[in-house]
């Protein structure tokens, strides 16, 4: 059991025998007599669904453990993106709603971090940020102002906006969740053979 005031991203819950991913809680102070309440939003990992539920801040609540397991991502097809145990060869369907936007950023051969509750997936942990091959974006151009942006399509569908000064070709770093560029990535350093 955890208390609703201990509440932080990543936990896993189970409530009214759903399982729910916390991804944000809040603790708003109480004025005088008042305790407060603790704001969450909460994934259900089954349906995918989004809940934003308000507790007491002493309220009990069923933390559940996940079992973490590194996998290899392969491929995806209509529904499930599929990975691969690297010490037994096993394969294990993910459903596309369970990796959600990330999804568009996985690549062959990816090895990931896969929570796992009673033997299902229940979802894939994902770096903050990742890179893409900008595959179309207008010639850069070299602006007085840092401000200025332009539309780039990546080449993993993905439409974000970058600086002027990027060219198609360049790899790009990617906030995933907020599909947002942080920075060009390093040049590639090209190998003498």
């Amino acid at each position: 059991m955890v208390i609703a005031s201990e509440l932080k991203s990543g936990m896993v819950l189970r409530i009214e025998r759903e399982i729910y991913k916390v991804l944000d809680a809040e603790f708003k102070a109480g004025a005088a007599k008042l305790t407060g309440v603790v704001k969450t939003k909460l994934n259900n990992v089954t349906t995918g669904s989004m809940w934003e539920q308000h507790f007491r801040p002493q309220e009990r609540l069923e933390d559940v453990h996940l079992e973490p397991r590194i996998l290899e991502f392969l491929f995806s097809d209509a529904d499930h993106c599929i990975f691969m145990n690297p010490d037994d060869f096993e394969q294990v369907e993910v459903p596309r709603a369970t990796v959600g936007v990330a999804e568009k950023f996985l690549r062959s051969g990816m090895l990931l971090p896969v929570e796992f509750f009673e033997g299902k997936p229940i979802s894939v942990l994902f770096p903050d940020v990742a890179e893409a091959r900008v595959a179309r974006t207008a010639p850069p151009a070299h602006a007085h102002q840092d401000s200025a942006w332009k539309e780039a399509l990546l080449e993993n569908g993905v439409r974000i906006q970058v600086p002027l000064f990027i060219a198609p070709g360049e790899i790009v770093r990617v906030e995933v969740k907020a599909g947002r560029y942080v920075e060009r990535a390093r040049a590639e350093r090209k190998r003498v053979a």
